[in-house]
């Protein structure tokens, strides 16, 4: 018979909420807990079932935690400023406010229909003037420590939507709003001087325990290198250019330095240039082009011949220079030396311009023909060749070498390079929040005093960009119009608003004190709660968010405001959910699995259970609909063996099963191994299944069993008991070590390393013993008969290996 539960878990959502059962408080008597996952940003979309996996894993831990005697926090917000829900408000003709309040009412029936342990007395929303307050007064205090700066930089733009975008907002060149092909263009734009921070984002990743794929992803980000700035002089003219490597020893095979056509040295040079006019018309085409379109590996290299050649000191060689798309402005000097037999992306240019390619390294194979392939390039072992003094020594070796050599001539000097830029931070749009700003043509620029904060969004009938590319606030005349803080004449407001990174970037620290009106937080809460012990979110999500928060942190930390350097102890990822045919889920591909319509039809603890049940957490998998009816058989099968608590006159062997079970869930949980805990689960039910009655204290133990990953059946069955305290608030029960301990143990016998027998025999058999059952054995004597074992090797408690 099926359970309803359509009954049972609206009735237990209710019960827990009233309770309030995971409202938690700060107890310095109890030890704390803090389960973070990423917030939901509340898309027009709803809930996905990619949500629902990590709410539900960590929903697991922290109901265990909470059982064990840990006092818990596991909260929830809305990440919902950005473009998203402009998008969404522009297509649907609604307000961002009245979509944003839409939204996060859907998503939050979404999450409460699920039984997730969320404290929701803890719930933040970006967009309250009453949390975004504390966000621009973060800000202010990076503005005051000399962090927060406008500059004038290249943005990608939009000419059809008239926006400025982020890099993460243009896909493969093109505006993510309206497929626009997007162009580069010179804005004044609020910058965060991340850079001051890129040595410590780097060197404190020892001090946290991140998944290795994690915290590589940052060190590559941030593209910490020790190298060289070498000075070239510019053949028959008083100029120069200055180019970082981090490999010199190459240095003699040096064919062509390429320029960026946004760069400072192509600026200063041009007017040098004999073929100014071409690379005018060359830069104003790559004006063209997003940054991360021009850096694509796969990418037809392009580029123009200025005509200038600079002078290779180690060669005496005049090598051409040229500007180039595939060097960015803000990477490095802008300009590049390129090395075409040692470096993938030089030879490619070099086969475009038809270049020489020599080769100053020969690698492990010996290969010292010319090169002309693609993979005769980027040796990053070998041994230099054709290249002077430094001939025969090992690469590295030669790199000290040169480099000494270099800096004692005066042709370079050692640097520390980073790929690392500072944050642009501000954005040309409305569903943001007000940067904190005063500009006065007398004093410059000026904090919103703290009492005048927050800055509130002002309401606006057209909230769509402006013709100028300046954002919508910029036509609010009376809201823009203030007095300078500074000297009381006349000054305008900061139009421009920050990015959906903003509200992220601290979130973690406003769930510890939600309600606090006189701080983000107070000292003694914060202290309480951080660092945060396991944060969770996708692998999108672990370069961009994951940096910027660390770098607000560190500098909340240095201003004496938080008690941590850093703010999450552990990160770690989930999988994706994809569709039943292994693809990504598209709403225009029509493969988008609904929570609502499965928990409608097979409820929240199926849905619960099976997404846990679908495969390694870490990996991506794909949805099964017959998969999910099987985990809900095993629900209503355990529904209905209640029928079967009584009291049976003897120990089964259930029992011993139920508390080895016990054990394996425990650890399963905390090694994120969801899918083997049900797979347990599911064994244990079987051995109930088998008894002709069930014994009462055995019964409870498995209820407390699954009680975190099906909290609604469990409860139910609980209270069927007579129970009258709720299950999810019981302590966790204690494995009894006498059902622990094993009668028999599996033991492999190989003769020859090849596997002939498996015995059991009991826990704890000596190596004699064990060696002696395996000689004995029928099966192990065919393959002995007139042979004498060699040599018989035991390991204890798992295999006997029989030498012949």
């Amino acid at each position: 018979m099926a359970y309803n539960h359509q009954e049972i878990e609206p009735k237990w959502q209710k019960r827990w909420e009233d309770e309030g059962v995971f409202q938690v408080t700060e107890d310095p008597n109890k030890k704390k807990w803090y389960t973070l996952i990423e917030f939901p940003y509340p898309s027009g979309a709803g809930l996905h079932v990619g949500h629902v996996r990590s709410f539900t894993a960590w929903d697991i831990a922290s109901r265990l935690k909470r059982r064990q005697g840990m006092n818990v926090l596991y909260p929830i917000g809305f990440d919902a400023f950005g473009l998203p829900t402009e998008n969404y408000a522009l297509k649907n003709n609604i307000h961002p406010r009245q979509a944003t309040e839409d939204n996060i009412a859907n998503f939050t029936l979404q999450i409460k229909s699920l039984g997730l342990s969320f404290d929701w007395s803890r719930a933040v929303d970006t967009t309250d003037p009453k949390y975004y307050k504390w966000t621009q007064w973060i800000f202010l205090q990076l503005f005051k420590a000399g962090l927060a700066y406008q500059a004038e930089i290249p943005i990608n733009w939009c000419p059809k939507d008239k926006i400025g975008l982020a890099n993460e907002e243009v896909l493969q060149g093109k505006c993510e709003r309206c497929g626009t092909q997007t162009v580069q263009r010179l804005k004044r734009q609020w910058m965060l001087k991340i850079t001051a921070y890129a040595d410590r984002l780097i060197d404190d990743l020892k001090t946290v325990d991140y998944l290795p794929q994690i915290a590589q992803q940052q060190i590559n980000w941030i593209g910490r290198s020790h190298g060289i700035n070498i000075t070239y002089p510019i053949a028959d003219t008083d100029k120069t250019v200055t180019v970082f490597t981090t490999r010199p020893d190459t240095n003699f095979g040096a064919t062509f330095v390429a320029l960026a056509p946004d760069g400072q040295t192509t600026a200063e040079l041009l007017a040098s240039m004999p073929q100014q006019a071409e690379v005018k018309a060359y830069t104003e085409l790559c004006k063209q082009k997003a940054e991360l379109e021009r850096v694509q590996d796969d990418k037809e290299k392009t580029g123009v011949f200025t005509g200038l050649y600079a002078v290779n000191h180690l060669t005496g060689f005049k090598i051409p220079v040229y500007v180039s798309d595939f060097v960015l402005g803000g990477v490095g000097t802008g300009a590049l030396v390129g090395v075409p037999g040692h470096d993938l992306r030089d030879f490619q240019f070099a086969q475009k311009m038809q270049l020489k390619i020599l080769r100053v390294v020969v690698g492990v194979n010996g290969d010292t023909s010319e090169i002309a392939r693609p993979e005769q390039v980027q040796e990053e072992v070998g041994t230099m060749v054709n290249s002077d003094f430094l001939n025969g020594l090992e690469i590295h070796v030669a790199t000290e070498k040169v480099m000494e050599h270099m800096v004692e001539q005066g042709w370079g000097k050692r640097v520390v390079n980073y790929k690392l830029r500072d944050w642009v931070f501000s954005r040309q749009r409305y569903w943001g929040e007000p940067i904190p700003i005063i500009h006065c043509a007398e004093c410059g620029p000026q904090p919103v005093p703290d009492e005048q904060l927050p800055v509130v969004l002002p309401d606006v009938e057209n909230y769509k960009p402006t013709d100028t590319g300046e954002s919508p606030l910029a036509n609010m005349k009376i809201w823009k119009s203030v007095a300078c803080p500074n000297c009381g004449g006349h000054g305008e407001r900061e139009t421009d608003v920050m990015p959906n990174w903003a509200g992220s970037s601290w979130y973690f620290l406003r769930y510890t004190d939600p309600k606090n009106d006189a701080a983000f937080a107070s000292p003694e809460k914060l202290k309480y709660w951080m660092p945060v012990d396991i944060y969770n979110g996708g692998m999108e999500h672990t370069t961009l968010h994951l940096l910027y928060s660390r770098f607000w942190h560190k500098f909340l930390f240095d201003q004496g405001l938080v008690p941590t350097s850093e703010p999450y102890a552990r990160r770690v990822s989930h999988g994706m959910v994809l569709a039943a045919d292994g693809k990504k889920m598209s709403k225009s591909i029509g493969n988008v699995v609904n929570p609502d319509d499965v928990v409608a039809e097979f409820g929240a603890d199926t849905v619960r259970m099976y997404e846990m049940f679908m495969g390694p957490y870490d990996e991506a998998v794909s949805w099964d609909q017959s998969s999910i009816k099987g985990v809900r058989r095993f629900l209503d099968r355990t529904y209905n063996l209640s029928e079967k608590v009584g009291n049976p006159p003897e120990t089964h062997k259930a029992t011993h099963v139920l508390h080895q079970t016990l054990v394996k869930i425990q650890d399963d949980i905390q090694d994120m191994k969801f899918n083997t805990a049900v797979s347990a689960m599911m064994m244990a039910l079987n051995e109930l299944e088998k008894l002709p009655s069930i014994a009462r204290e055995d019964w409870e133990l498995f209820l407390h069993i699954v009680n975190p990953f099906a909290p609604h059946l469990t409860e139910e069955l609980w209270e069927k008991l007579g129970q009258s305290t709720i299950l999810s608030t019981e302590p966790w029960p204690q494995a009894n070590e006498e059902y622990l301990k094993q009668d028999t143990v599996r033991i492999i016998v190989q003769v020859n390393g090849k596997v002939r027998a498996q015995l059991d025999l009991p826990f704890g058999a000596g190596d004699n013993e064990l060696e002696g059952a395996a000689l004995a054995n029928e099966r192990v004597q065919e393959f002995l008969t007139g042979k004498i074992p060699k040599k018989v090797i035991v390991v204890p408690g798992r295999l006997v290996n029989i030498v012949v």
